[in-house]
């Protein structure tokens, strides 16, 4: 068998540092070298005149969940003060949106509910659909001292994946059968008897429609539409419910569906009809991708909350942070990421403000995303690397980005707060993110003066009560701190919605309810013409659309490939290393082929971290959850074809 770490005879593109700020020249529509005042004029010029001709609504801010907190703070904040609307969004929407409308739904709150300690002194690990392994190294870290101490794992997935490798048993289900697998684990764990009837009585609400909502998926029917056999759902049934603490863990193999909120749902009545929730070891935990998806979302940089993830539609919420900023906040949500782009090819979205995010490369059926990022009036990137997004903007301005040129704070997967130093200063003429924004403030007649991050910092903990105890003294002290932290005079549990458990009902507060959910399957129909189920992840060595990864030479792997079982290798005769045609209804694109033993006869797997040389997002079908507005990156139906010889020697 060949190396698959060999290099390919495809060079992937390497993405240069943008040192100087870049405009659209108007003679020959090439983007060139400008002055810092140019530019700056050219991007607030372009903003004003959208919105003064079109109202605020035509404009949207794509904000970055790889930058800090606090350049999500004012980078929303300039969206809702300067501009006058709520149309801001992150990569949030790409991943986790979807957990995010899950949690609130059931607790009021879009956190995970656990720390990562509590993997570590739990009894049973859930890790579904998560290849923690390689999307999640250091939290699987975590995983690893959980089992060295004793607990037990279940893995489940359509791929034999790394993660499932450590597993106690891998559950093999069919793409987008997530909920009856679900439903069949709940029916079982009510029939034997196991559901936690104390905890359901005094903490959930609308526990009969659920029961009656799983009833109808015994054993046997949910083996043959999962494909995971009667004794593993059986198995996992009686393990999750008779756990002492349990760990539900999941991520995007939940979250990247067509309905990944209800898929989400589902996992959340597991914990509600167990009680594996609101208890130190016990809880669910999503884990988000980037190192500050959650910290985004938690500043306000998404189109339906405020700062500290409060409703905007909250009177008494909007009137604090309008004394806060002297403004008027538009009573209503705001597009999300999806939406934007939909308002985009109908001509309701002029202007677009992209912080640090790529999605010409990053979005499903990512070609009709570059014809509609086409469509706009204005397009301003600020960015570190020239991506694809910023070869298509009329501004370009370089930012001071990256991890070790900043300032500030970031949130993790388990809500925990850490602070971010300047190690490095930018190269060239760089500037700093919330510098930028304030300048573009500035021409638009706000004048923001921040000494620092941690001026911003305290700007938000004013208004935020979750982050009001968390100063930059005392997120030194503690190595950083979990949310909620209301005072600066104590912790809180690591854990989340403790209150459930309390007896009296007035300290319990408002009861989690179960939300019944159909199974709903892939959008993407296999048939004869399209007879493979392509689902899309990540890899150990590369970071998402490969802009910060793939122009350099890595030890593990470089390259994209096709992964297909064996089976179906030789099916259509194809051996290791040759060079396939892979085709959607949306587009095609040629990559060598790689059998995986860990694969079933009928699913393939590829990522995006190489769109430049295989992009594997002109395959993705646009189909998203109508709640969260995330597309189905996992669920794609595919043709492959042999060419010709192969590509690794």
């Amino acid at each position: 068998m060949k190396d698959r770490n060999r290099s390919r005879s495809r060079t992937p593109k390497v993405y240069p540092r943008i040192t100087h700020p870049l405009v659209r020249d108007t003679k020959n529509g090439e983007l060139r070298r400008a002055t810092w005042d140019e530019a700056l004029d050219r991007a607030a010029g372009g903003f004003a005149r959208t919105t003064g001709a079109h109202g605020p609504d035509a404009f949207g801010m794509f904000s970055c969940a790889r930058s800090t907190n606090e350049m999500n703070y004012v980078a929303q904040k300039f969206t809702r003060v300067v501009i006058g609307t709520n149309n801001v969004d992150s990569c949030n929407r790409t991943c986790h949106a979807p957990s995010v409308a899950g949690l609130s739904a059931a607790f009021g709150s879009g956190g995970g509910t656990s720390s990562y300690q509590e993997v570590e002194d739990t009894d049973l690990i859930v890790m579904w659909g998560s290849n923690a392994r390689f999307a999640h190294p250091i939290f699987f870290q975590h995983v690893l001292k959980g089992i060295h101490n004793g607990a037990r794992m279940y893995a489940i997935d359509p791929r034999r994946t790394s993660t499932a490798e450590w597993a106690d048993r891998w559950l093999g289900l069919n793409v987008g059968t997530d909920i009856p697998l679900a439903h069949a684990v709940a029916r079982e764990i009510i029939h034997a008897g196991l559901a936690n009837t104390a905890f359901i009585e005094r903490a959930t609400s609308g526990y009969e429609e659920y029961a009656a909502e799983v009833e109808p998926w015994t054993l046997t029917v949910a083996e043959q539409v999962t494909g995971v056999p009667a004794d593993a759902i059986r198995e996992l049934a009686h393990a999750y419910a008779t756990a002492e603490r349990a760990q539900l863990c999941w991520t995007l193999g939940i979250t990247e569906h067509h309905n990944a909120t209800d898929n989400v749902r589902a996992l959340i009545n597991l914990s509600l009809l167990t009680g594996h929730v609101g208890r130190h070891g016990s809880g669910l935990q999503p884990l988000r991708g980037q190192n500050n998806v959650q910290g985004g979302g938690d500043m306000g940089a998404i189109p339906n909350r405020l700062p500290g993830f409060q409703d905007i539609l909250e009177p008494a919420t909007r009137a604090k942070f309008e004394a806060s900023w002297n403004t008027v906040i538009q009573p209503r949500y705001g597009l999300n990421l999806t939406e934007m782009l939909d308002a985009i090819e109908q001509g309701r979205l002029k202007a677009v403000y992209c912080i640090g995010e790529n999605p010409a490369q990053s979005e499903a059926d990512c070609e009709h995303t570059i014809q509609r990022l086409k469509m706009l009036d204005h397009l301003v990137v600020q960015d570190i690397f020239l991506t694809k997004t910023a070869e298509l903007a009329d501004v370009v301005l370089p930012a001071s980005a990256s991890w070790c040129e900043s300032d500030g704070t970031a949130t993790n997967s388990e809500r925990r707060v850490q602070r971010v130093r300047k190690a490095v200063s930018p190269p060239g003429e760089a500037r700093d993110d919330i510098a930028i924004i304030c300048d573009l403030a500035a021409r638009l007649g706000h004048n923001w003066k921040y000494a620092d991050s941690e001026e911003v910092w305290n700007e938000l903990r004013a208004v935020s009560p979750d982050h009001y105890g968390m100063t930059y003294a005392r997120l030194e002290e503690h190595q950083g701190i979990q949310w909620p932290c209301p005072s600066e005079d104590r912790l809180e549990p690591t854990y989340l919605h403790a209150r459930l458990w309390e007896k009296d009902p007035a300290k319990r507060g408002m009861p989690a309810p179960f939300g019944p959910v159909k199974h709903s399957p892939p959008v993407d129909l296999l048939d004869e013409q399209y007879p493979i189920r392509l689902t899309t992840g990540r890899r150990l060595d590369s970071y998402n659309t490969g802009v910060q990864s793939s122009g350099f030479a890595s030890p593990l792997r470089r390259g994209e490939n096709i992964e297909l079982s064996p089976e179906d290798a030789a099916a259509y005769g194809i051996a290791q290393g040759e060079e396939v045609r892979i085709a959607s209804r949306r587009g095609e694109v040629t990559a060598p082929a790689w059998i995986d033993p860990g694969l079933r006869p009928g699913l393939a797997f590829m990522t995006m971290h190489f769109p430049d040389e295989v992009d594997t997002n002109q395959l993705t079908i646009e189909a998203t959850c109508p709640i969260a507005g995330t597309a189905e990156y996992k669920a794609t139906a595919v043709r492959v074809e042999k060419l010709a010889v192969a590509s690794w020697t």
